[in-house]
């Protein structure tokens, strides 16, 4: 029988923001949204509206749209009027294409998210289908180790109470598992026919982005059918959020409340952002420059045709000009002039752009270096637009979880009785004593310690303490003796792994009272007592249990600072156990203290009703708890310390050095806890021991602003060249993210060398980004591997995604993916600078021969009166971009290289030119186009002079205006692709065939339209007819083709040569030890670097250790309580 909720309908509020009916989907499925999300730039409605607003955002494109609109004006062009509407086109067809292949692939990995499968309830059976077809209201069957396909509320599951496992590093970056619980009123639906039975709808908050917050209820309704619904509160802790995965779980039923864009994972997200890049803006800048230099040559040559109109236009009357309409005309010379001289802006510049970024883009994907061979992953670069962005980088956003770490956690060293042991022996320093504190031990040898050490009880009594402190849940799959752990903190769950496959301490079963353990072969027993919870206060956990001989053990594990000072006294090993912390520390180590003590009985028995009050109080449980933990934790004996390595991925300190060493800033946001942050800091290498460690932990607005200011204060006071490193806990970066705030908080961070932002939501990973972009004009990086870094790598200039552990978003939504953060150091100080520099040469290359042959058409207009008349042949004029000088630029933009790959790599100080803008900035621009200007100078006004004369030819005959022209023309050529040679840094056949196979193309294109022009049906080239002989055949042709290329060059090789010599830039230095193949003589600085670091780890003695905890405060014995791993799991 369903239950009629009209009642229910109209006790809810009016502003009731969600209702979600269960088992009624015609009430559901047309009020929300569908599941299916798209991540693309374009849709098929957008497409258009969206690239002609972007394209048409840019100066050129609408210069020659606006070229193109005047040139259908009858009798104002001088020109066909489809010549820059046809190229228009093309460039936007080629570029348009380009971004329909490009965001092709954005659809195609969108499609392969919305088709991952998953199990939906129908009537009393789940059925598999695409997470695309999941609604709201419906309910998911989820196994271990699958991502949740929507938000949803959590049912049941097959672990005890419906408890399950999460893992969030896709959402919040952190590795540590994360417990679930269900409503006990649910929890017992543990088969379809159970969870189809239940009838009910929950009120939901409305969708937003508030990761850590939800609040709803579920109103039940007997499964009688009888009587009224009862409500039952929804919090955080029962939400599953899309972008999570179930780990260590079979499986959980959910109920869907949140799809597709409404979800907090999408809500976190944005649409991918159209993105420019500073060469481009500059470009487009230096374009209208060239337009107001364009206007005010059309203006001019208008008010030299009015003059003259007006001089001589007595002589002039033959052209019927009325008088009255010579404002008219003055203003249609002006366009007219503006056509004749568009192509002092290069339309194919865009498009040879275009081709060039796409051409280098595939140079990334087919690099070896940066390919992945045991993934089967190449670097990938989606968006070619923002390639040369790669070589100017200032600033490196880096998400932890993924990108600097790999998620794994690996026991490496321990200390016990003050003995060091490790994993990683160095088979070049063995001990020569035993039980040396001094020295350190292989594992194997731990072995035989245990039973000839006179500290054998204490070797013991620490692997036990490994196998029984903690709150580990062991389960064996599919009846096979493997045991694998459930772990709340990934830590943990390294020390209890360890202790079994490394020592043989194995522990395999946990009931609710007791745990289960085999000790080199042997069962044993042991009987929990109580257990003293782990929190961010305490630092530190404590089991107490009966050993099997009857004995209370306490048992402690925790930070050093807390459980030395909880020693009694003369406890041994004290010194030698902190020498080895340090040692641990300063390779990076994430430290634990073990110590233990014996309870008396009756000491016990007082302490446990005081515990069992505490537990029962119903004024600050916590804190009463925390009290009488502290009472027993006393006294204690000191057992040794573990170290675990949070693994980094190969390479990753280096490659941070080098970043650095490149004058890159490197931030690492990352929502781990401050220890564990601060802790991979120094073992990527990104802290060091001569850093001042700043860390901001405030609670409230005004703390936050008053703690920037001090340290702002007293870091610009120092000058004593101390570096800092800035730590800051994310609720204190949110009120230093408020408007009053983020200048200081800006301020302050740029000062210090590293920056680390720990505890952080993926939104304010993005306003970080925000904040620095606002106020500093730097290129900004981010790179990150999950879900939760999508904003930030969005947000920035250059986003950068990690083919990773937490899947494929983040690759899917950035710029260029690879898929380890060690490439990232070829990416930028290889193919960015080569990027950055080959298309800053080759942009101002282009600009430069436009300039050079388009000029010498303004001193010709001076000559013939203003009258419009062109000094080139129009066919060859419309060839000179697309044929003659098309392979020069591209050949330079593709394969030309300022200094080798290995040498940027050997120097990463090179990498600084593209910060500093040294290749592409106005000074070089304008250097540029006054250079073109003198260059069409020295042509235009040397053939002037030298044509003077123009009878030329033995038979009388004159030359006339082609044959001056064209010679003036082919010098031109020879002069620009002459200087093409004289900036080429590297010659490649490439370069042989595009720079004189150009001018090859000239000289066998006259002969070719000469001849064959004429005889065509259109009547072409007919200015060239016979041209051939009297310009081959003439000395004085030869002799300007080649003298006065010469002379123009001679100029440029000479200030080259004076640059080289007595003013070199840190590029030439670098080119001559490439050319020459010098040596380096630089000292190796690698040995001083070690001493110097052996004398600054004492310093770390004063510091405190991180500690490997990383698990919530969350009631862990109530948990373990639950639990019975001898019972067989419901198969749901």
């Amino acid at each position: 029988m369903g239950f009629d909720w009209k009642f229910w309908k109209s006790k809810l509020p009016l502003d009731t923001p969600r209702l979600i009916y269960l088992h009624q989907p015609e009430l559901n499925h047309t009020r929300f949204v569908d599941n299916k999300v798209s991540t693309a730039k374009y849709s098929l409605l957008t497409f258009l509206p969206k690239f002609f607003a972007v394209e048409f955002s840019k100066s050129a494109n609408m210069f020659f749209l606006f070229i193109s609109g005047i040139q259908q004006i009858p009798d104002i062009s001088p020109t066909s009027r489809y010549t820059t509407l046809v190229p228009l086109v093309i460039v936007l067809l080629i570029t348009a294409i380009k971004e329909l292949i490009e965001d092709y692939g954005v659809h195609r990995s969108d499609d392969q998210l919305n088709a991952r499968a998953c199990k939906l309830l129908e009537g009393q059976q789940f059925v598999e289908k695409n997470w695309k077809d999941v609604k709201v209201g419906d309910i998911c069957r989820i196994e271990s180790s699958e991502f949740f396909p929507a938000d949803l509320v959590l049912l049941s599951s097959s672990e005890p109470e419906g408890l399950c496992y999460i893992e969030t590093s896709n959402l919040d970056g952190e590795v540590n598992f994360k417990i679930k619980q269900a409503l006990p009123e649910t929890a017992w639906c543990i088969s379809p026919a159970e969870v189809s039975r239940l009838q009910g709808m929950v009120q939901s908050e409305q969708p937003n982005d508030r990761l850590y917050n939800y609040d709803g209820t579920l109103y039940l309704s007997p499964l009688t059918g009888l009587g009224q619904p009862k409500q039952y509160p929804l919090d955080p802790s029962k939400l599953l959020l899309r972008g999570a995965q179930l780990r260590n779980t079979s499986w959980i039923y959910g109920l869907v409340i949140f799809t597709g864009h409404e979800t907090k994972l999408m809500l976190n997200s944005s649409k991918k952002p159209t993105k420019a890049s500073n060469v481009t803006h500059i470009t487009n800048r230096n374009i209208l420059y060239l337009f107001v230099l364009l206007v005010l040559m059309s203006i001019f040559c208008s008010v030299g045709n009015l003059a003259i109109t007006m001089r001589d236009g007595f002589r002039l009357s033959y052209l019927l000009q009325a008088t009255t309409e010579r404002a008219r005309e003055f203003g249609f010379n002006i366009l007219t002039f503006m056509i004749l001289f568009n192509s002092f802006i290069p339309i194919s510049l865009m498009v040879t752009m275009e081709i060039v970024k796409f051409v280098q883009s595939t140079m990334i994907d087919n690099d070896l270096d940066i390919y992945h061979a045991k993934t089967n992953t190449p670097a990938v670069a989606r968006s070619s637009s923002l390639i040369e962005e790669l070589g100017q980088i200032e600033y490196i956003f880096s998400d932890k979880t993924g990108t600097l770490t790999c998620n794994e956690m690996e026991f490496r060293e321990c200390s016990i009785a003050g003995v060091s042991y490790t994993s990683h022996a160095d088979p070049d320093r063995q001990p020569h004593t035993e039980y040396n504190s001094s020295e350190k031990y292989a594992f194997d040898r731990l072995e035989y310690h245990r039973t000839h050490s006179a500290h054998a009880s204490i070797i013991d009594s620490f692997l036990t303490s490994l196998m029984t402190c903690h709150t580990v849940i062991p389960e064996r799959k599919d009846g096979s003796d493997k045991v694998i752990y459930q772990a709340s903190s990934p830590d943990e769950g390294a020390l209890v792994q360890g202790a079994s496959t490394v020592f043989g301490y194995t522990f395999y079963a946990r009931r609710p009272h007791t745990i289960h353990c085999e000790i080199k072969g042997v069962d044993k027993k042991f009987d929990i007592l109580n257990v003293c919870e782990f929190n961010s206060t305490r630092k530190r956990m404590s089991v107490i249990l009966k050993d099997p001989d009857g004995k209370i053990i306490l048992y402690c594990k925790g930070a050093d600072s807390v459980i030395l000072e909880r020693l009694a006294q003369n406890t041994p090993f004290v010194e030698s156990t902190l020498a080895h912390l340090d040692t641990f520390a300063s390779e990076g180590l994430r430290t634990l203290c073990y110590a233990m003590r014996e309870v008396p009985i009756d000491e016990y028995t007082k302490w446990a009703d005081m515990y069992d009050k505490a537990a029962t109080t119903l004024v600050d449980r916590a804190d009463a708890l925390d009290k009488v933990a502290e009472l027993i934790e006393q006294n204690m004996q000191l057992l040794g310390a573990t170290a675990i390595e949070d693994k980094l991925q190969d390479g990753v300190p280096d490659t941070i050095h080098t970043l650095q060493e490149a004058g890159i800033k490197i931030w690492v946001l990352t929502g781990d806890r401050q220890e564990t942050a601060i802790n991979i800091g120094y073992s990527c290498k990104l802290l060091n021991e001569d850093m001042d460690v700043v860390v901001c932990a405030a609670e409230d607005h005004t703390s936050t602003k008053e703690f920037l200011q001090k340290k702002l204060e007293e870091i610009t006071a120092q000058n004593d060249g101390q570096s800092f490193a800035f730590v800051i806990e994310g609720k204190a970066l949110t009120f230093a993210l408020e408007k009053d705030n983020e200048r200081l908080f800006y301020n302050l961070a740029i000062r210090c060398k590293a920056v680390i932002c720990c505890r952080v939501s993926p939104l304010q990973k993005a306003l970080v980004v925000k904040v620095v972009k606002r106020y500093s004009q730097s290129i900004l990086l981010a790179i990150g591997d999950g879900a939760n870094d999508v904003s930030m790598i969005q947000a920035a200039h250059v986003g950068v995604g990690i083919s990773g552990m937490e899947g494929l978003q983040a690759a899917r939504s950035a710029d260029f993916s690879i898929s380890q953060f060690r490439f990232l150091k070829k990416l930028l100080l290889v193919h960015g600078a080569w990027a950055y520099q080959r298309l800053s040469k080759m942009i101002f290359y282009y600009f430069y021969k436009n300039v050079a042959l388009y000029l010498t058409q303004f001193w010709y207009a001076i000559f013939n009166g203003f009258s419009g008349q062109t000094l080139y042949e129009s066919w060859t004029m419309s060839c000179f971009n697309v044929i003659f000088t098309i392979l020069p630029p591209m050949v330079i933009g593709i394969f030309d290289q300022f200094a080798s790959a290995r040498l940027l790599d050997k120097y990463p100080q090179m990498y600084l030119l593209g910060q500093q803008n040294e290749f592409f900035n106005q000074k070089r621009f304008w250097g540029w186009i006054m250079n073109a200007a003198y260059h069409s100078a020295i042509l235009f006004f040397v053939g002037m002079i030298a044509f003077e004369d123009d009878a030329v030819f033995e038979n009388g005959w004159t030359g006339g205006q082609w044959w001056v022209g064209t010679t003036i023309f082919s010098a031109t050529l020879a002069t620009i692709l002459w200087k093409a040679a004289l900036i080429t840094d590297i010659w490649t056949k490439y370069t042989f065939i595009a720079i004189p196979g150009s001018m090859l193309i000239w000289f066998l294109f006259l002969p070719l339209v000469s001849y064959v022009g004429p005889h065509l049906p259109w009547a072409i080239f007919t200015e060239y007819q016979g041209i051939v002989p009297l310009l081959y055949g003439n000395l004085n042709f030869w002799l300007f083709f080649f003298l006065v290329p010469l002379g123009c060059i001679l100029r440029d090789y000479i200030w080259k040569y004076y640059k080289r010599m007595y003013k070199p830039e840190s590029y030439h230095c670098i080119q001559e030890i490439q050319k020459l193949n010098l040596p380096d003589y630089r000292p190796r600085m690698d040995r001083f670097r070690q001493a110097v670091n052996k004398v600054r780890r004492i310093q770390r003695l004063k510091q405190p250790r991180g500690y490997a905890f990383s698990q919530n405060d969350t009631d862990q014995s109530k948990i373990i309580r639950m639990y019975d791993t001898t019972q067989q799991k419901p198969i749901g």
